[in-house]
Formats: C-alpha cells, structure tokens, sequence
C-alpha cells in the first residue's frame, strides 16, 4: 500500500509540483490545503502518512499548524519545505517535531529522498 500524503503550500504551483513528483513514485496525495488552518482541519479529517508542511503562509504558519498537528498526533510525520534562509525556522520546526525539511527550489529526488526517510523513521 502506498503511504498516503497531505500537501500543505500557499502557492498553488508549488503543491501541482510536490504532487507531481509524488504521484509519479507511487504516493497516494490525499489532501492539498492553502494554509496552516486547513492543514490542521485536513490533518483530522484524513489522518495522511505524511504531511509536507510550507513555513511561510497565511492565516496560520507552517510552524503553528506543525505544534497543533503534534499535539493532536505526537507521530505524526511532518516534512517542512521552506525557501532558502529560512534556516532558525527549520531549526524551530524541527524542534516542534518535524521530521525533515526540504529548501526550495529543490529536486525531485531530494523531495522522493526526504518523504522516504521520514515514512521510514516511523
């Protein structure tokens, strides 16, 4: 069975690219949200193996809607994507429980990479 993924970015090219490259390694995207809020909503409402959480965005930031993922799931699996400079917010991310970042821009490979460790880190 394929690990079931929540895409969470305020650009919407941003999710089409993420989601491209996941459905083409046989991942199964279940939820796409815009926004920190939707993130914790689609959280509880689909329970995916694995969220990619942007940091930058309105409403609720990434960091935010990561601390109220991790109160709700202590295992949830939360890959944070963030722009490059972003470095004391991915180490804060980290800190509130996520798994892994990724920087934009990135590669394919590296999303694959990435998302793979962190199913497997359990």
């Amino acid at each position: 069975m394929s690990a079931r993924i929540m895409i969470v970015d305020d650009a919407a090219f941003m999710r089409k690219r993420i989601r491209n490259i996941l459905l083409k390694h046989g991942y199964e995207v279940v939820a796409e949200g815009e926004n920190g809020r939707e993130a914790v909503d689609f959280y509880q409402e689909h329970s995916p193996d694995l969220v990619t959480m942007d940091i930058t965005m309105p409403e609720m930031d990434g960091i935010e809607a990561l601390q109220k993922i991790m109160d709700l799931d202590p295992k949830a699996r939360v890959v944070v994507v963030s722009a490059m400079g972003q470095q004391s917010m991915v180490i804060k991310a980290i800190k509130s429980g996520a798994k892994d970042f990724i920087v934009k821009p990135f590669e394919p490979d590296r999303v694959i990479q990435t998302v793979r460790r962190a199913l497997e880190a359990g």
